[in-house]
Parts: structure tokens; C-alpha cells; sequence
């Protein structure tokens, strides 16, 4: 067993949403966005793990700097969520309103929650107001950002809630382990990932996130700390898994990991024309292929068109370097994102990945995480952005559903160049508030286009609730309290018994009345 870290050093000043505090005090800030400061750099890279003999450095892994972060958080950006230019609830004014401080001392941080509304945070990457607290506090954990302890016999490691995913793939992988879920996206804590009970590619495998925690610290408004697992402190366990950061501060978390022999995932394509042939691909799929999805046209108007991916991880243990990320360089005075680019994007999308009609090696990051490699790409929606809408259709309903979902998308004159269409297994939750099950979930992007997105949304919502599905809260701004009752109600008697009364935010006082 590997000791790494101990509670406790300060390891990087995060550009533009934190501010430069002292490490043994906690102050209230309302923050200056735009301000910025430099990073100190990961020292990540220079840790030395023997996986042979257990022996590390002496040296603290401290994780999270602004690249690996991905694209930075400003006033402008935060906007994106907008429904409407008339919105004064939009998410630019409630961010003004927040006094975000600093986890970096937990007696401090005791002290700090006892006698006031807060909302712990991670590293901010969810679409909605799940991570905002309007006139409250909200707390970072990204300096809790250490490694703690590892085990690589036993498969697990533990780290400080506040360590970003990519940092722990980027360690683990060379060792020969992996994280067995991770989301769309590895810029996200393992705090945000536990709180969100986030999903990949390989549910029908693996599950959610949530079921491959063991362990976790859970700080409590008064001051209380629980340790939560499957055999002690169980209701807690299941209550903050997908919790959304209403059940107090997790601090640590203990891991359980899967071993792999290296970076490369075999993949392949394969094109369908319509939505049965995608149900019968991914029927085929599940028992041979660890990671499956699907990217669909909602916009030529072509038979529900679309490309099957499928991969397993590579048993090749070549070296594969990723390459550079790209960045989009500016905001845009308006959305690239309209009914004529989408119809020209679809149809190149579609004809250059048919052309990958053989199997490929692809490094995971590039296979799981595509959309972190162009920073900054949210700037393509301009100043008004972009909203992700994300349901899950139970099995039966499916087909007809997302069929009149499409047919919905392509009526209403707008539409997504990133439709993605895969399925949850049969593999149980642990989140009372987790959003999968058994089903198909249907995840896409739309320009914020005002009162034209919202009408479309509410024919989508008719559909899901008609359909008895339900929408992620981790992506979601507006959904009405009667989708959120149906598909979430049912459990939010048994998840208000483990509610941190001091727990709040922008999307409990909008949906769960807290």
C-alpha cells in the first residue's frame, strides 16, 4: 500500500473563479471573474509510483492546473444558459451573487457552514444550476486536489474530493488501471462525479460511478464527519451519490478500479439509416463490446440516419501520443450553430465516419473524451449559447419516443449537431437521485434561440413525461416541476431524511422547494 498525501497544502490558485486566499483562513469573496492569476504547475508529472516494489516520492501529488481544467469559467461564458434575453434568473446574475470560498482547512470550513446556505462545488462543468447558489456560499473543493492513498493489489485509491478525473487517468493508466466510469467529459472532480453519479459509454457493463465508490468522507453542516459506505452509514451513502451536493462537503473518496493494459481502445464504426437498425446494433453490441454509443443525424431529415460506435480496451501495449488540443480563439458574434451549417456538418460527419468502415486503435482520451480536446469550444454558440437536453426513455417506450423527438426537432427549424443516442443496461443504481435506468438516453445540444428553443422543449418535455421518462439534472436550467416530480419523485421522501438542512442551491429551491 502507497502512502501519496495527508490532509491539508494548498496546490494551485484556479484563473478567474478562485480567489488567491491565506491557507489557514476561509474568507467570503464575492469574486472578480475576469481576474487573473497564474497557476502554480502540477508536479503530477514528476511523481514517481514503482508499481513493482509500491514506492513513491515523499512529495505530495497535488493534480489540478488551468489546461487540465479545460476551458475557464468567465461572466460571458456562464451566460450560455439563458433561456431568454429577458431571463434575469439567468445564470450570469446568480454566479454575481455567490460568495465562492476555498475548501483548504476543514476545521475552518466546520466553523465556516454552521451558521449559513451553502452549496459544495467541484470544477463547475455542469450545464445547468445544479453547481450555482444564488445569494448563498458556495465552496470549491478544487484545492482539496490530493492523492492520498493506493492500493494497486486490492484495485482502489484514494484521493481528496477535489482531484480531477484526467489527472487520475493520466496517473493510473501507465500503472495499469482505470477509472470503470467516467462521463463525457474528464474535467470534472471526483467530488462532481460522485454528486452527479455521472455515466459513460459502458453502463450495461459498469454501471454509474456511484457503483464503483467504496468509501467517502462526508462533512456535515454541524459539524459532524461520516464516513458513508455500502455497510456503514448506508442511507447517507445512497442519499449523496447523485445527490447533487445536497447531503454536505465529501472531502475523500475511496475508488475501486479496473485494470487495463494500456491507452488504446479498439473501435470501430458502423453506419445505421434508421432507428431500428441502431436498436438491433446495440442489442448485438452489449455482450461483446465494453463501450458502445451512437451519434445520429436529427437534422438532414434522412431516415434517422446515423454512426454506431462500438470498442473494447485494446490489449495492445504500444505508446500512443494524443495530440495537441485545439482551441477556439474568440467568442462569436452570433451561433455558428444554425439549420444550415447543421444540415452541411451532418452530412460531412456522416460521410467521413462511413468512410472508417474498418476496425481502429484510438486512444481513450480521444475515444471517451473527444470534446475536451478543442478548449473553449462553447464560444462557437456565442454570446447567447447553448442548452444540452438529456432524457432516458425506458426500454419499452424507446423507439416510438425518440422517434417523435426527431420528428419534433426537424418541424421546429432548429436542431444539434451533437445528437448522441446510447443505452443504459440493467444494472442497478445506488443513488437514490441517480438519473439511469434501464433504457435508451438521448443527449443533444441547441443554440439558445429564446422563446423558439423554449417552445421545442416543451413538446420534448410532453413527450419524456408521456413517455415516463426523465431529464438529468446535471445538464438541466428549466424543466417543470411536474417532469422533475415524475421522474424523481418517488424517492425524494427517503432523500430529504439525509439533506444537509444547510444545504441549498439554485436548482433545489427550483424543483425540490429547499
Amino acid at each position: 500500500m502507497t502512502k501519496l498525501s495527508s490532509w491539508g497544502r494548498l496546490s494551485f490558485t484556479e484563473q478567474k473563479l478562485l480567489a488567491l486566499t491565506n491557507a489557514n483562513r476561509l474568507p467570503k469573496i464575492i469574486l472578480d471573474l475576469n481576474k487573473k492569476s497564474a497557476p502554480e504547475q502540477s508536479n503530477l508529472s514528476q511523481s514517481k509510483i514503482d508499481k513493482s516494489n509500491n514506492q513513491t516520492n515523499k512529495e505530495p501529488i497535488n493534480t489540478n492546473t488551468d489546461e487540465q481544467r479545460g476551458t475557464n469559467i468567465n461572466k460571458e461564458q456562464i451566460t450560455t444558459n439563458e433561456i431568454s434575453d429577458e431571463n434575469i434568473n439567468s445564470i450570469n446574475h446568480l454566479v454575481q451573487q455567490q460568495a465562492i470560498v476555498n475548501i483548504n482547512d476543514q476545521l475552518s470550513l466546520s466553523n465556516e457552514i454552521k451558521y449559513t446556505n451553502y452549496l459544495p462545488r467541484g470544477n463547475g462543468r455542469s450545464y445547468g444550476d445544479v453547481c450555482t447558489n444564488s445569494n448563498g456560499l458556495v465552496l470549491s473543493s478544487l484545492y482539496l486536489d490530493h492523492f492520498i492513498d493506493f492500493n494497486p493489489s486490492e484495485k482502489w485509491i484514494k484521493v481528496q474530493a477535489g482531484v480531477i478525473l484526467k489527472d487520475l487517468q493520466r496517473f493510473l493508466v501507465p500503472q495499469g488501471y482505470m477509472l470503470p466510469v467516467t462521463p463525457g467529459t474528464q474535467l470534472v472532480t471526483v467530488g462532481g462525479a460522485i454528486a452527479n453519479d455521472v455515466h459513460c459509454k459502458n453502463h450495461h457493463r459498469y454501471g454509474t460511478f456511484g457503483n464503483h465508490v467504496k468509501e467517502f468522507k462526508l462533512l456535515r453542516s454541524d459539524g459532524e464527519i461520516l464516513t458513508c459506505s455500502p455497510n456503514e452509514n448506508e442511507g447517507y451513502f445512497k442519499a449523496t451519490i447523485g445527490g447533487l451536493g445536497l447531503t454536505g462537503v465529501i472531502t475523500e473518496a475511496t475508488l475501486a478500479l479496473k485494470e487495463v493494459k494500456g491507452c488504446l481502445i479498439d473501435a470501430e464504426n458502423i453506419p445505421y439509416s434508421n432507428l431500428q437498425e441502431f436498436f438491433a446494433l446495440a442489442n448485438s453490441s452489449e455482450a461483446d463490446y465494453e463501450h458502445t454509443v451512437s451519434w445520429i443525424d436529427c437534422i438532414t431529415g434522412n431516415g434517422e440516419r446515423g454512426i454506431f460506435m462500438r470498442g473494447n480496451n485494446s490489449d495492445d501495449h504500444e505508446h500512443y501520443e494524443i495530440n495537441r488540443n485545439l482551441k477556439v480563439p474568440f467568442e462569436m458574434p452570433f451561433s455558428l450553430i444554425n439549420k444550415f451549417s447543421l444540415y452541411s456538418f451532418n452530412k460531412l460527419y456522416y460521410f467521413v465516419q462511413q468512410l472508417k468502415n474498418k476496425p481502429f486503435k484510438v486512444h481513450y482520451e480521444k475515444f471517451f473524451y473527444p470534446l475536451d480536446h478543442i478548449l473553449e469550444w462553447n464560444r462557437i454558440y456565442g454570446k447567447k449559447g447553448f442548452f444540452q437536453y438529456q432524457c432516458v426513455i425506458p426500454t419499452e417506450n424507446g423507439i416510438d419516443a425518440i422517434s417523435e423527438m426527431q420528428k419534433q426537432i426537424a418541424q421546429s427549424g432548429t436542431g444539434s449537431f451533437l445528437g448522441v443516442l446510447k443505452t443504459f443496461g440493467d444494472y442497478q443504481t445506488v443513488g437514490l437521485l441517480s438519473f439511469p435506468y434501464k433504457g435508451f438516453t438521448y443527449a443533444l445540444d441547441f443554440p439558445n434561440q429564446g422563446k423558439l428553443t423554449q417552445k421545442l422543449f416543451e413538446r420534448l418535455d410532453r413527450i419524456v413525461l408521456n413517455a415516463k421518462g426523465r431529464l438529468y439534472l446535471a445538464k438541466d436550467v428549466r424543466q417543470p416541476r411536474e417532469l422533475f416530480e415524475s421522474g424523481y419523485g418517488s424517492q425524494m421522501e427517503e432523500f430529504c431524511k439525509y439533506r444537509d438542512p444547510k444545504c441549498s442551491s439554485d436548482l433545489s429551491r427550483r424543483l425540490m422547494g429547499f
